[in-house]
């Protein structure tokens, strides 16, 4: 399924049209398809669910230009998603990079979202000496990315420790599957997603928090301790915001752990009055 030509984002979904919407954004080296089992999950239990493939990954166009995919210009174009696939406020949930942009769309477009999921998700890097030696980290490996070539970059990516967890939670085929998808990016899209919209490169959105008037549920697997410090800090600061700490889970809660992410979920979208979410 592909939107209009504005905002030409390749489209995963789920459900039927006219169920409420959940939209669902991946997160780096990731596409809509990642969601598969989770959308599947949410449409038994009355959704409709709509994955891009953000730009520069999976099926979507990879433009030349690194400041295309830069935030604004991304939430942007989920703007322009949701005018042509919906037109009612959505269920707004991302994962790590999809994460940063549905915090970054949230506080841009607020009446296009009815609640907010961030998975393992942060608001940027508060310090500036900090952000720009990521700024420069994430320019570097991108530049070795277009340099390389995909499968080494591949190789080192899956080397990383933020994904030793997936060793137990995930069984060799998973892991095989999840190889093959990275693999089907494009070097150029990936750099330029990096360049784009890094950690390094997006919007410091940490004094924003106070300001988000939506029900916001904050995911985070108990093995990640970076992410679960940064996730406490952002409850701290978000108005009401629930946590959950996923046990036997590291970085990709949705992935290892797909059941209770999809409870979760779930159990967040019932209490914030959704009435379909009871399956």
């Amino acid at each position: 399924m592909t939107p209009p030509s504005a905002c030409p984002y390749h489209l995963h979904s789920w459900g039927r049209a006219g169920d409420p919407p959940v939209l669902l954004l991946h997160g780096f080296t990731g596409h809509g398809g990642s969601w598969a089992e989770a959308g599947q999950t949410f449409a038994a239990a009355g959704f409709h669910v709509l994955a891009p493939d953000l730009l520069g990954h999976g099926s979507s166009p990879h433009p030349g230009e690194s400041t295309r995919y830069e935030m604004a210009c991304a939430a942007a174009d989920l703007n322009l998603l949701l005018d042509a696939t919906c037109s009612e406020a959505v269920h707004l949930a991302g994962y790590s990079m999809g994460g940063r942009l549905a915090l970054f769309f949230a506080l841009s477009y607020p009446d296009r979202v009815r609640t907010l999921c961030l998975v393992s998700a942060s608001p940027g890097i508060a310090a500036a000496t900090e952000r720009a030696e990521r700024r420069d980290s994430d320019n570097a490996l991108a530049d070795r990315i277009e340099r390389d070539g995909i499968a080494a970059f591949v190789d080192y990516w899956e080397s990383l420790p933020m994904w030793e967890s997936q060793q137990q939670s995930l069984s060799v085929r998973q892991r095989g599957q999840l190889r093959a998808q990275r693999l089907r990016n494009r070097p150029d899209g990936l750099a330029n997603s990096l360049r784009g919209m890094g950690t390094g490169a997006q919007p410091v959105l940490l004094d924003e928090l106070p300001s988000l008037a939506l029900p916001t549920l904050l995911i985070v697997g108990a093995e990640d301790e970076k992410f679960v410090a940064v996730n406490r800090q952002m409850a701290q600061r978000i108005p009401g915001a629930q946590k959950v700490v996923v046990l036997g889970a590291g970085h990709a809660v949705q992935l290892e752990r797909p059941k209770k992410f999809a409870r979760a979920a779930l159990d967040f979208w019932q209490v914030s009055g959704d009435s379909r979410a009871t399956a």
